[in-house]
C-alpha cells in the first residue's frame, strides 16, 4: 500500500471513530433524559425528522422542547430505562466538506424488577453532520422506522 493510500485510510478511520464518539456522546445524552444538552448535539438550525406523519423538529428549542416534554410525560409514569444502540454505520464524506451517515437504531427497553429488554423500535437513520467550533453536530436527521417501511 503506497504511502498516500495509508493516509486516506487512516484519514477514514479517524473520521470513523469521530463520529463514533459523537454518537456515543449524543445518546447519552438523550438516555439520560438531557433534552438541552441533547439538542445542542444539532446545529441551530438543525433539522430532526423522527416522527412519521409528523413535522419535523427544526431548530435546538424545538427540539429540546419536544424531547423533554417526551421524557416528562412518558417517563414520569414509567421508570423505564432506555438505551438508544446504533450500528452498522457507514459514513460517506460528501463534497461539500459534511458528513452523511447511515446506521440501524435499535431502542432496548429496561424497567425495574423486569430480567428480560424489550428491544423495539427498530429504526434506519439517515444523518448529515457538520464540524462546528472544532465539533461534530447534526444539520439534518430522518429516522425511518421500520415496522412501517
Amino acid at each position: 500500500m503506497t504511502s498516500t493510500a495509508m493516509a486516506a485510510v487512516v484519514s477514514q478511520s479517524e473520521i470513523y471513530a469521530q463520529v463514533q464518539q459523537f454518537y456515543a456522546g449524543q445518546v447519552r445524552h438523550l438516555d439520560g433524559m438531557r433534552a438541552e444538552e441533547f439538542a445542542g448535539s444539532f446545529t441551530a438550525d438543525g433539522v430532526f425528522d423522527h416522527r412519521p406523519g409528523g413535522d419535523p423538529l427544526v431548530g435546538r428549542e424545538a427540539i429540546a422542547a419536544a424531547i423533554g416534554e417526551y421524557q416528562r410525560t412518558t417517563h414520569a409514569a414509567d421508570p423505564v430505562q432506555r438505551r438508544h444502540w446504533f450500528n452498522m454505520l457507514q459514513v460517506f464524506a460528501q463534497d461539500d466538506g459534511t458528513l452523511r451517515t447511515e446506521y440501524y437504531a435499535l431502542v432496548v427497553q429496561t424497567r425495574p424488577g423486569v430480567r428480560e429488554p424489550v428491544v423495539g423500535p427498530s429504526c434506519f437513520v439517515t444523518d448529515i453532520l457538520v464540524h462546528e467550533d472544532g465539533e461534530l453536530r447534526t444539520k439534518f436527521r430522518k429516522v425511518s422506522p421500520d415496522h412501517l417501511v
